[in-house]
């Protein structure tokens, strides 16, 4: 029975990556609500790691070619368009292309009318791939400043709103810079809770505050000596009054949306949706531990889907290689013995890699703990990759080109 619960475990977590395909999410949103055509001209601005497949999709259900069409990703997704400017940025460090590509961003938006259209199509990675210092900052600074921050431990949003006082298309920038024209924005979310503000920063919403804002979280958590002099006079700066002008942002796929994907897909296999928990985060070994708490509440008579959305974290004590994914399935493997019954869970990544390996993560059941030699000694050292290919628990379906973090399933029947 086990085997046929592997593929019902494996027919899902398909179902969660189709429903994050960013092509299929586009003419799935254009087609349902197509865009009236602008009295004007119409400028195409695909931004992330699932720029391409946006931006293909987009140009096929429009009726007619934009007036320009722009695609900005990371390296590896690189491909020429027909009719489309293409160009590579840097990622997750931005870097000289990045700022070119920011600086094209600002030169197609410099002289729209108000009867003209920005249709933007924006996915995770766009925050470094497209950067725009503010006047006076360089791009060094700004590269300053994230050293800064990522080994200060605030949470993303906190860096966020410095990021955005720094940045001309950041929290709203882009809006400013496309004034007077209309903005409407297809968003496919690789932040969990699909806060707007933190997806690529935020350049079609609201920032989350203001310079001063920015300065006094600095100051109190003791980073304000820490940046660059120009950054400092930067944020001592007051704001420039100025509106942020409206949009139309429109979330076209998300963590949840695969979730629901996933849940139809179980109904329609007869499995009964025991639990649906959207927030699975933190760090690995209490994200175990919720799982398994989870299935100690679920019914026990009958079968049962469990499935779990979100994104945890891994503290790296050794120095083997893994992921996230690849770990939680380990340690639910670990504790197999506090699951009744027969069961599979698997955990995997939506964009198909977990860590720097080629595997989207684990698919373990009772028997896999027994199966790996040395297992403590491997999970001790954080090589989850080698304990579960010992094991053939390996979960590899190769890159999607998609990305809205990652889904786990725990299937158990008595």
């Amino acid at each position: 029975m086990t085997n046929s619960l592997h593929e019902t475990a494996l027919t899902l977590f398909h179902a969660a990556i189709d429903r994050a395909d960013p092509a299929a999410a586009v003419t799935r949103q254009l087609t349902k609500a197509p865009l009236p055509a602008p009295k004007g001209r119409r400028i195409v601005i695909a931004v992330g790691k699932a720029a391409v497949p946006m931006m293909r999709a987009t140009l096929a259900a429009l009726p007619e070619a934009p007036a320009a069409a722009l695609v900005v990703t990371n390296p590896e997704n690189r491909t020429d368009l027909p009719g489309t400017e293409v160009i590579a940025g840097a990622h997750p460090v931005p870097d000289q292309s990045s700022a070119a590509a920011g600086a094209r961003v600002l030169d197609l938006l410099s002289d729209l009318a108000a009867e003209d259209e920005v249709l933007m199509l924006i996915s995770g990675g766009g925050s470094a791939l497209m950067v725009a210092p503010a006047a006076g900052l360089t791009l060094a600074d700004k590269a300053e400043v994230n050293e800064v921050l990522l080994a200060s431990g605030l949470e993303i949003n906190r860096m966020n709103l410095i990021r955005q006082s720094l940045s001309q298309l950041k929290g709203g920038g882009l809006l400013r810079a496309a004034a007077p024209a209309r903005v409407t924005a297809l968003i496919l979310s690789d932040v969990i809770g699909d806060d707007l503000r933190a997806i690529a920063s935020g350049p079609t919403v609201a920032p989350l505050g203001s310079r001063e804002d920015a300065r006094a979280l600095l100051q109190s958590e003791g980073l304000w000596e820490k940046l660059p002099e120009a950054v400092r006079t930067h944020l001592d700066t007051p704001d420039a009054p100025q509106a942020t002008p409206e949009a139309q942002n429109i979330l076209i796929g998300s963590n949840r949306f695969s979730l629901e994907a996933m849940q139809a897909r179980a109904e329609e296999m007869g499995w009964e949706v025991a639990a649906l928990i959207d927030d699975l985060t933190g760090d690995v070994a209490e994200a175990a531990s919720r799982v398994i708490e989870t299935a100690a509440n679920a019914p026990k008579d009958r079968p049962v889907a469990l499935l779990f959305g979100g994104e945890t974290t891994v503290r790296l004590t050794g120095s083997g290689r893994g992921g996230r994914n690849q770990e939680l399935a380990l340690r639910i493997a670990q504790r197999a013995a506090e699951l009744d019954g027969d069961w599979v869970f698997l955990s995997g990544g939506t964009d198909g890699r977990d860590g720097p390996t080629d595997a989207a993560g684990g698919l373990v059941t009772a028997e896999t703990w027994g199966k790996i030699p040395d297992a403590e000694a491997l999970l001790a050292n954080n090589d989850s990759y080698a304990a579960l290919k010992a094991a053939d628990a390996l979960v590899t379906v190769g890159g999607t080109g998609t990305n809205v973090a990652d889904v786990q399933i725990l299937l158990k029947q008595p």
